[in-house]
């Protein structure tokens, strides 16, 4: 049933993605830009996220809302712990700003999806040319921000298995740090319901947690990153421990380190 399901919410993708597409290429071809092709797209990504809550019985709750910048231009760069293509969907659908996702430019060549995403305010750089990717990410980042649009961004760059965790690159926390906007650290639970790379689908709960903004003002971005790192993944544990192993028993007569009262040695880092 669930192989039967999955290739119906495929389907269900692949048609509906088509009309919507051409509504992207029309608009933009009669002079629509940023925001009303935005819309477009974003309603085709809430239909793919209404979609999957019909036909694959996954669910989504977020916490955190709150957490948001209220002004409606103020900027915000958005750090996603990134697990699988549903996460890449629902964010447009949940976040009440525009966003721009900062992409790899081999996506523009994906039939219809790319052809959409490139007729949208995002940031689409070569991998190869990394300084000059980043100056391209900063120099249209800062456009975007003026305008109210959100930055999104995966800073392990990459899907990850579930309870698993890539490398966290800084390229989100430098843009941040460059513009002046304040990093919101985002954990999803996707992979519990849509694994990495997995065609089947399995019914769940997709939890989102969004974390308080963090100031880039006055920061480094590597101890950003890892401020950014920590609360994800802390977070990641707290909405799926199953996903991760429990911390070894400490051996009958000693101490856990984590529970012993501080000494007078030299403080952690």
């Amino acid at each position: 049933m669930a192989l039967i399901r999955s290739i119906i919410h495929m389907l269900w993708m692949a048609v509906t993605v088509v009309p919507y597409t051409l509504a992207i290429l029309l608009g933009s071809l009669f002079g629509a830009r940023g925001t009303t092709l935005y819309r477009i797209a974003r309603a085709w990504l809430s239909l793919c996220i209404s979609g999957a809550q019909v036909l694959l019985g996954i669910r989504y709750r977020v916490s955190g809302m709150e957490n948001l910048p209220q002004d409606k231009l103020g900027g915000a760069v958005l750090l996603v712990k990134h697990q699988s293509t549903y996460e890449t969907f629902l964010m447009p659908a949940i976040m009440p700003h525009p966003l721009a996702y900062v992409f790899k430019k081999e996506l523009l060549y994906v039939p219809f999806f790319g052809w959409s995403i490139g007729r949208l305010d995002m940031i689409h750089i070569d991998r190869q040319a990394r300084a000059k990717a980043f100056h391209k990410v900063v120099q249209q980042g800062k456009a975007l921000l003026a305008k109210g649009v959100w930055i999104i961004m995966f800073p392990e760059g990459t899907r990850v298995e579930r309870g698993q965790k890539g490398q966290y690159k800084s390229g989100g926390t430098r843009l941040a740090i460059d513009t002046g906007a304040p990093v919101i650290p985002i954990a999803v639970t996707s992979a519990k319901v849509w694994p990495r790379k997995a065609f089947i689908k399995r019914p769940g709960v997709v939890d989102v947690s969004i974390g308080k903004p963090i100031a880039s003002q006055g920061r480094q971005a590597d101890e950003l990153m890892r401020e950014v790192e920590d609360w994800i993944e802390a977070e990641m544990r707290r909405l799926d421990p199953e996903a991760y192993p429990a911390a070894p028993a400490a051996p009958s007569g000693t101490t856990n380190p984590a529970s012993a009262p501080a000494s007078g040695g030299p403080a952690a880092d």
